[in-house]
């Protein structure tokens, strides 16, 4: 394990923890709503420093995590299509589907290709004007306006081949949907700094006022975690429920207004089903009817019902805060990155492969990697 004395602002990190330890009066629940939060959190033992009476809870914040089954059998089912250019962040190639993966279809021949980008996709298109070229669109707020653009540049070029397979997700339900749930653990947030770079942090006011919880805009650098947490500990010590900005440097309340007015005309709000958590109402973004043309699910037909997912696997739970990795029996055993059972073990985000890579001894007997 790395150690927190690793850190460049280690001092500034143990000065925050003395703060924490010196507010806290009671138990308290913090959920952090960023796969990058998490890594970080693991990765340096942040909970492990922390008072033991406060818990810090790992939410939905890892976009590949929360791809639906049903998305990942239909960008399969496009993929093994005949002529086919099916374009991907590589994260996504060993998500598991019902029966398999992408990485699976491409080792059976098929044109997958990584990309870094969907304008990499884009210039794909019009190297192959006679090959569909199809750009699987996963991800958050965060994502989204790159997504919106390349919809917007394969218009303005006459792409006819190109299209986008989207399965984006948004934050401020999948929040409400957790404070929801009848064994809801969760008092206080730390929300993801990079969604509010663009959208801001005005969704999240009517959320800390209707359910009484604070949420703290916060960054990725352990740091920024602590003082996220100082943060939100302190109001919830003194009984108040407000949004505050610990990533002043990055975000503004209002956002990124170009970026989502650039959402705004390509997507729309709809439905969405989140792996392991189900379907959470106008959490999700789908192409607008003026943008139909662009949508893989028109050309190549709608996703079929997903199959269950491994009654194994508890990633729905680990999703909502309820259960930690190393809770589930197959953690580390028949669950592993090179065999996941589920795909919070496959993203570098997700939680399960943060604890396998970093938790898998007693913090006595790690040893500090190379």
């Amino acid at each position: 394990m790395r150690y927190i004395d690793e850190y460049r602002d280690a001092a500034a990190v143990r000065s925050y923890v003395k703060a924490i330890n010196r507010i806290t009066r009671q138990p308290w629940a913090v959920m952090e709503v960023c796969g990058g939060q998490t890594h970080a959190i693991v990765k340096y033992g942040i909970d492990e420093l922390l008072p033991k009476t406060i818990t810090l809870w790992h939410g939905p914040g890892c976009p590949v995590c929360v791809t639906p089954v049903e998305m990942i059998d239909k960008a399969i089912e496009i993929a093994a299509c005949p002529d086919v250019i099916f374009c991907s962040f590589g994260d996504m190639l060993r998500v598991p589907g019902t029966l398999r993966d992408l990485l699976a279809v491409k080792a059976g021949g098929h044109d997958i290709r990584m990309v870094y980008s969907p304008l990499d996709a884009i210039q794909i298109a019009a190297d192959y004007p006679k090959k569909p070229v199809v750009f699987f669109a996963v991800g958050f707020e965060t994502t989204a306006p790159a997504n919106a653009m390349a919809i917007v540049q394969a218009r303005r070029r006459k792409l006819s081949n190109f299209s986008m397979l989207v399965s984006h997700v948004r934050v401020p339900p999948a929040m409400e949907a957790i404070l929801d749930a009848p064994n809801r653990r969760v008092q206080g947030f730390l929300a993801a700094g990079h969604v509010c770079t663009v959208m801001g942090y005005t969704e999240y006011e009517p959320i800390a006022h209707k359910y009484r919880v604070p949420i703290v805009v916060t960054g990725f650098e352990p740091l920024d975690i602590l003082q996220g947490v100082y943060m939100c500990v302190r109001q919830l010590e003194a009984g108040q429920a407000s949004v505050q900005n610990q990533y002043s440097r990055s975000v503004r309340r209002e956002g990124n207004t170009r970026a989502q007015w650039l959402m705004q005309e390509v997507f729309e709000t709809a439905p969405q089903q989140w792996r392991g958590m189900g379907t959470i109402s106008q959490s999700g973004l789908k192409l607008r009817a003026d943008y139909a043309e662009f949508d893989a699910e028109r050309r190549f037909g709608k996703a079929r019902p997903a199959a269950e997912e491994s009654t194994e696997c508890l990633s729905g739970a680990i999703l909502q805060g309820s259960k930690k990795p190393a809770e589930c029996p197959a953690f580390g055993t028949r669950c592993t990155p090179e065999r996941p059972l589920g795909a919070t073990m496959v993203s570098a985000e997700g939680a399960c492969a943060a604890y396998y890579r970093y938790r898998r001894l007693p913090a006595e007997l790690r040893v500090k990697e190379n």
